[in-house]
């Protein structure tokens, strides 16, 4: 058996399933998911990857009981890091319950989507 080939097999698959996982993730944001804040007049979301701009999204909408959720701002840039997209509303917040709704990729091209709630009180 070729031991030197089988290492360098698995040297490669090793290589490429580490390359393959790296996706960007949402390390954090502010206000916080499911945090109770105080008329927030910006919001952060901060990734582990630098961002395509003109890919990468955010949405804030304010649920409403009853109603279908009222979009207040969208993000469509990074920030000056390259890894932050910012929201920042009209006006500060009033007191409700709002979601965020975000897409995020990566200048590698690899792509992520997710949401969170948060309440103003």
């Amino acid at each position: 058996m070729h031991y030197p080939r089988l290492l360098a097999g698995i040297a490669a698959l090793i290589g490429v399933a580490g390359t393959a996982g790296a996706h960007p993730k949402l390390l954090s944001a502010s206000p916080a998911p499911n945090a109770t804040v105080s008329k927030p007049v910006r919001l952060e979301l901060h990734f582990s990857e630098p961002l395509m701009a003109s890919f990468s999204k955010a949405s804030l909408m304010m649920a409403m009981p009853g109603h279908a959720p009222m979009k207040i701002a969208s993000a469509t840039a990074a920030g000056s890091d390259g890894r932050t997209l910012v929201l920042t509303p009209r006006r500060p917040l009033g007191p409700g319950r709002y979601r965020v709704d975000w897409h995020a990729v990566s200048v590698d091209t690899h792509h992520l989507s997710g949401n969170y709630a948060f309440a103003v009180k």
